[in-house]
């Protein structure tokens, strides 16, 4: 037996499970844990997610279908974008109103380059309530991984209620995890031992989220 091998039976050992290596993940490892914690409609549930975006310093819209163009340029105009940044896949109507010059993700495209870049608009994944996290995964109309973390100003279009649920094993079942998933909770940020709140060091200052519906 190896040393690895008996970390792991240790490991498994500590969480209830068999100590040796498990014939099915699906029965030999303990899942009892909460799927959500508290019973919610989905209307509270949408709120319990705008309000930790909120309270993870993200700034949030809600908005119907018809109003997102709208949106989307007064934000983009407010910021001061010159240009935005747009994935493949993004639905062309997200941006039919606004005035910045559209960027296309280009795989030789350099940081710098996408440094220079006034905003990104991009759709998620997922958005999970009980954390006020938004998911990524790669799709079409969210880009490659980068777009997202290099730029200043990031715009994420969350459609509600199809893309939210309350917590993280629920989010777990709609992911792929052979996909490049990104798992954001606010704006980028850090602090130091002083615990002063640096934000934007290693992805997007400002983090604004809109709540669709109807879309």
């Amino acid at each position: 037996m190896s040393s690895r091998d008996v970390i792991l039976g240790r490991v498994r050992r500590a969480l209830g499970g068999p100590v040796g290596e498990p014939v099915s993940y699906a029965t030999d490892i303990d899942r009892s844990y909460l799927r959500e914690h508290g019973s919610r409609t989905t209307g509270q549930t949408v709120d319990l997610l705008a309000e930790n975006l909120a309270d993870y310093r993200a700034v949030v819209h809600r908005t119907d279908a018809a109003g997102l163009p709208s949106l989307i340029a007064r934000l983009l105009t407010a910021r001061g974008s010159q240009t935005v940044l747009v994935p493949p896949g993004l639905p062309p109507e997200w941006l039919s109103a606004a005035a910045p010059t559209r960027v296309q993700d280009q795989e030789a495209g350099t940081a710098a380059e996408l440094d220079r870049v006034g905003s990104v608009v991009t759709g998620c994944a997922v958005a999970v309530a009980e954390t006020g996290t938004i998911v990524l995964d790669g799709s079409p109309d969210q880009g490659r991984r980068r777009i997202t973390l290099v730029p200043d100003h990031h715009i994420c279009v969350v459609r509600v209620p199809d893309q939210v649920v309350s917590s993280v094993p629920q989010a777990l079942e709609r992911l792929v995890p052979t996909r490049p998933l990104t798992w954001i909770s606010g704006p980028s940020a850090t602090s130091d031992i002083e615990l002063d709140r640096v934000e934007g060091v290693h992805g997007p200052r400002t983090l604004e989220v809109i709540l669709v519906s109807g879309d």
